[in-house]
């Protein structure tokens, strides 16, 4: 009698070894499996930070062969470096996201990948986001107007600045409805969703795909 319990109890201890085993196997696989989907999802936001720095390369070379060719007229240097650093800015910020991104350690815990995350929203959503919001508002002004001098050979600037000055002040119209935006959001409760818009499709799909394998090992 006592060979049969002693005969049990290791089946019994067997058993739960197969079924630990078999259930290490499913965390496993379920979170192979949400983390490719999570690092597929990223790559959206990698090709787009690639443009923005192929376009920030080009802003930088047009801004410079402007100014470089007018080095007599003001208005005109001030045109190409504002172009030029808008560039500069749009290459920098690209390559910010990108170094982040690519820091992110897929066979990390769970909690280290939500920080790699979190940190890739902050910069989006506190530096990225308002820093583009102001110089998006302004930045068409020195490009329609390179554009205009280019085609057309006329000095917008020069010859009508009063014109100049109306375009200045459409900038800060744009500017205006942006931060209306932002404070009707939060007056409304909404600014959650200006922050999650913010941080880009990506980012909150990676983010949910990680609560997703938090959850199930919590879970288990």
């Amino acid at each position: 009698m006592s060979m049969e319990l002693d005969e049990m109890k290791l089946a019994w201890q067997q058993l739960n070894q197969r079924l630990d085993q078999q259930q290490a196997l499913n965390l496993r696989l379920y979170r192979e499996g949400r983390l490719d989907k999570l690092r597929h999802g990223l790559r959206p936001l990698v090709w787009g930070q690639s443009i923005q720095l192929a376009f920030g390369v080009l802003f930088m070379l047009l801004g410079t062969a402007y100014w470089t060719s007018h080095r007599d007229v003001l208005q005109r240097i001030v045109l190409g470096v504002t172009v030029q650093v808008f560039g500069l800015v749009m290459v920098a910020f690209a390559g910010r996201i990108l170094h982040l991104v690519l820091e992110i350690d897929y066979t990390a815990p769970v909690l280290d990948i939500q920080r790699r995350l979190a940190q890739l929203r902050a910069w989006r959503v506190r530096i990225e986001a308002p820093v583009f919001a102001v110089i998006g508002s302004f930045v068409w002004i020195p490009l329609l107007l390179i554009e205009m001098h280019w085609e057309i050979g006329v000095d917008v600037w020069a010859r009508w600045p009063a014109f100049v000055g109306w375009l200045v002040i459409c900038g800060w119209v744009s500017l205006a409805l942006v931060l209306a935006v932002v404070l009707l959001a939060h007056w409304t409760g909404r600014l959650r969703w200006v922050t999650d818009n913010a941080a880009g499709k990506a980012v909150r799909k990676a983010e949910a795909a990680l609560e997703e394998i938090a959850r199930f090992e919590r879970g288990a």
